[in-house]
């Protein structure tokens, strides 16, 4: 969006204005003008900052930024979920196992992936796809080796 026709549309209706007046008021109005220029340009951004705020309050997910792009403005939607990697074609979703599961373990899982707006096999997928990444954790439990001297 490029704000500079705002604000030209807005110097030429100051102008028009100023001109019903005097040469007095026309000079004044002129530099009125050449002033608030940059004003102007900050305010219609924070009114594009105020309007991407109301409406990521009514978005079911995701949210609005305002970017800027030399001095133009640019509002983007911005997902809430994490891109996931994209899968090779030999990867995608071919492989089948069954699982048994406790039935409290699988209400939990299913609230978990309703929070997170997936499916449950999504939400499986992801959590073994972060498990499977990480780095394995060794604990030793409460045994010590080494040597002491005493």
């Amino acid at each position: 969006m490029q704000l500079q026709r705002f604000i030209d549309a807005l110097k030429a209706d100051l102008t028009a204005v100023a001109e019903l007046g005097d040469e007095s008021t026309a000079t004044a109005a002129g530099r009125l003008v050449v002033t608030l220029q940059a004003s102007v340009g900050l305010r219609l951004l924070d009114a594009l900052s105020e309007a991407a705020l109301e409406l990521n309050d009514k978005l079911p997910a995701g949210h609005v930024e305002v970017r800027l792009t030399g001095q133009d403005p640019e509002l983007v939607y911005v997902s809430d979920e994490p891109e996931a990697p994209a899968a090779a074609a030999d990867e995608a979703y071919t492989a089948r196992i069954t699982l048994r599961l406790p039935e409290n373990l699988k209400g939990e899982v299913e609230k978990a992936a309703a929070r997170e707006g997936v499916s449950v096999n999504t939400y499986i997928v992801r959590a073994l796809s972060r498990s499977s990444t990480s780095a394995p954790t060794q604990q030793s439990g409460n045994r010590l080796t080494g040597y002491a001297r005493g």
